[in-house]
C-alpha cells in the first residue's frame, strides 16, 4: 500500500518508528553525500546524526509537503556543517567513497548496480573538484533536489547568485568531463 506524503508525516509525528525509519532511509542517503561533498568526508555521518536530531525535535511542529521538509532538512544540515567549520577553522573540500549508504532497493543485477555505483562516483569526485560555493549549490540543486529558491534560502545568496553559481558549476563539471585537470577559480570565496 503506497502512504501518501501527509500520512508519512503523521505516523511519524505520532511516534511510529517504522515511519521514521522510512523517511530516513528516504533521505538520508542524499543527505550524507551533500555533507560530504561540501564539508569534506570526514565527520559526515557525525553531522548527518546532529542534523537528524535537530530535525526530529522540530517534527511535532513540521507543516507542509515533502520539498518543505527537504528544504528544512538541508537548511539544518548546512546550519551543522558551518558550525563545524567555525569549530574546526577549515573546510576541507574532497571526494567521498561511494559505499552502502544508499541502500534503496533495486531489482536490477549487481553489475547494473557497480555501474550505476562507478557513475555516481565518478560524478561526485567532478563536484567535489569544484570551487567550494559552486560544489555546495550543485550539491544542493542535484543531490538534494532543491529549487533554486529553496538553494538561495539556504545559502543566504540571492537566487541570481545561486543560478549563476549553479551555471558555473555545470559548465566547470563541463570542462573537467572534456579536459580533465585542477580547478581553480579566483572569484570564488571559500566556504563560510
Amino acid at each position: 500500500m503506497e502512504q501518501t506524503w501527509a500520512d508519512l508525516v503523521e505516523r511519524v509525528q505520532a511516534g511510529d518508528e517504522q515511519a521514521f525509519t522510512c523517511l530516513w532511509r528516504r533521505h538520508h542517503p542524499s543527505l550524507v553525500r551533500y555533507l560530504e561533498i561540501v564539508g569534506g568526508p570526514n565527520g559526515a555521518e557525525d553531522l548527518a546524526a546532529e542534523t537528524w536530531i535537530s530535525v526530529v525535535r522540530s517534527l511535532p511542529r513540521f507543516r507542509g509537503g515533502e520539498a518543505g521538509f527537504k528544504a528544512l532538512l538541508f537548511t539544518t544540515a548546512r546550519s551543522r556543517l558551518v558550525d563545524h567549520a567555525r569549530r574546526a577553522r577549515v573546510r576541507p573540500l574532497s571526494a567521498r567513497s561511494l559505499d552502502e549508504r544508499d541502500e534503496r532497493p533495486t531489482a536490477d543485477d549487481p553489475g547494473a548496480r557497480i555501474e550505476r555505483a562507478e557513475a555516481t562516483q565518478a560524478a561526485l569526485d567532478l563536484i567535489a573538484r569544484l570551487p567550494p560555493a559552486q560544489a555546495e549549490v550543485v550539491a544542493l540543486r542535484v543531490i538534494g533536489g532543491l529549487g533554486n529558491a529553496q538553494v538561495a534560502a539556504i545559502t543566504g545568496k540571492a537566487s541570481g547568485a545561486v543560478r549563476v553559481a549553479y551555471s558555473r558549476g555545470l559548465a566547470t563539471l563541463t570542462g573537467l568531463v572534456s579536459h580533465p585537470g585542477p580547478v581553480t577559480d579566483p572569484e570564488e570565496p571559500a566556504f563560510r
